[in-house]
């Protein structure tokens, strides 16, 4: 590495997030950038470890360690072929992220780790700005026709590779937009539209072929797909949502999550949306503590709640990886996590349960009714939810939104009609 010492002689430093005050009343992204310098002292702080165990923490497998160095030797469009490499989309990547390649950075063991998301972040921003992002069209066709079902990052990341490879390719996406979550889901103040819109016609510009508001199983069928591609690849993701079956489920207002976020997208879009699911002046319920529930929270303050709470069954984690059974370095580790979304105001509770819901003559949703809960672990070590006696509330609220995780697959239609073998958690 270019400065051997930069781990003992530059602190950890990320750019400010723009003020509460001023992101809550736009949809426009909160994360700023550093100066340059300031990114290239960032990228020195790689510390030339024997064995870089961000390679293991990122999914992707990223050269980290080279493009940190060439970041900080100036040498930018070096970085961005060897991020380019192993990373189709780091402008998505080097923002929504949750980096577990930081967690297993080797300098995290007993200091703050190397900013390598931001350094991920910048590094695409500065190729496009200076026009290396070109299309690359294969220079022969195989012949060959592939149909990729979804258009989120890993079906977008399939059609890509594929095509360079010399296939014809096509997507096909139930949505009336490409992105799959990437468009419709991630609030835009966590990723603007345009920044999707400006990948998706590189890609075009390749000769990937978009087809929207094709629902295989639905409107597509999957003999015709049998039929006219020599191979299918399946990216349609994890989009059945866990439910909470309990009494007075049924009321208005009760709603998942991802029938709430999409509608901002839209709405963001210049879309009309009837009917629109709105926080407004609401006393909000959101049931779930990770990132799906922290963007309800985050499009909930954009709203205007009057009041949002965000509740998880679990017990609150622990602040640091000193607790008790956290994962030790370098593996993820089950902490307590505070997004840009939490900073902007919430009731945050854990262990707690939701018993049911109550509602007024109309059918609408008016009380939330909970017990909180005690975690034990049986004769196997198994930790299991106890109710504490006499610890049962109610509180008011007139929009809840479940974001409790999904359970896989939607299984009707295409994974039916393909006949396709699912695990004993019901993945293909």
């Amino acid at each position: 590495m270019g400065k051997i010492t930069g781990f003992l002689e530059i602190s950890r430093e990320l750019p400010p997030r723009r003020p509460i005050a001023e992101r809550l009343k736009d949809w426009r992204e909160l994360e700023g950038k550093l100066p340059e310098d300031k990114l290239q002292a960032q990228g020195a702080r790689c510390m030339d470890c024997g064995i870089p165990f961000c390679h293991k923490g990122c999914p992707l497998g990223n050269i980290i360690p080279d493009w940190n160095d060439l970041v900080y030797r100036d040498r930018w469009r070096e970085a961005i072929e060897r991020l380019h490499s192993t990373n189709n989309f780091p402008e998505f990547t080097g923002r929504i992220c949750p980096a577990p390649c930081e967690e297993a950075c080797v300098l995290n063991i007993n200091n703050d780790p190397v900013t390598i998301k931001q350094i991920e972040k910048q590094i695409i921003d500065h190729a496009f700005k200076a026009g290396w992002v070109v299309p690359v069209p294969p220079t022969r066709r195989t012949g060959k026709r592939v149909a990729v079902v979804g258009s989120g990052p890993a079906g977008l990341a399939a059609a890509a590779q594929l095509n360079r490879a010399g296939h014809t390719v096509e997507v096909l996406e139930r949505a009336d937009r490409i992105g799959g979550l990437l468009m419709y889901g991630i609030p835009d103040f966590k990723l603007e539209k345009w920044i999707v819109e400006r990948r998706l016609q590189q890609m075009r510009d390749e000769g990937v072929v978009f087809r929207v508001n094709a629902h295989v199983g639905v409107n597509v069928s999957v003999d015709d797909l049998r039929r006219n591609f020599d191979a299918i690849v399946l990216a349609g993701g994890a989009t059945w949502a866990r439910d909470l079956p309990i009494p007075g489920r049924e009321l208005n207002g009760i709603h998942f999550a991802m029938d709430f976020l999409p509608q901002q997208n839209k709405k963001v879009a210049g879309d009309e949306v009837r009917d629109q699911i709105l926080a407004t002046g609401k006393n909000v319920v959101i049931l779930g503590g990770g990132d799906t529930g922290s963007d309800c929270l985050g499009t909930s303050n954009r709203h205007g709640a009057k009041h949002v709470y965000q509740f998880e069954l679990l017990p609150k984690p622990p602040e640091t990886r000193d607790g008790d059974g956290v994962a030790p370095w370098p593996y993820w580790p089950m902490i307590l996590r505070s997004s840009s979304s939490h900073e902007e105001g919430v009731q945050r509770d854990w262990s707690v349960n939701t018993k049911a819901f109550s509602g007024d003559a109309d059918g609408n949703v008016r009380k939330l009714h909970g017990v909180r809960l005690e975690w034990k672990k049986d004769a196997s070590g198994r930790p299991q939810m106890v109710e504490i006696p006499g610890s049962d509330f109610e509180i008011e609220c007139e929009l809840v939104l479940l974001a409790m995780g999904f359970l896989g697959p939607e299984r009707a239609g295409m994974l039916d009609d393909l006949g396709v073998r699912l695990d004993q958690r019901g993945n293909v």
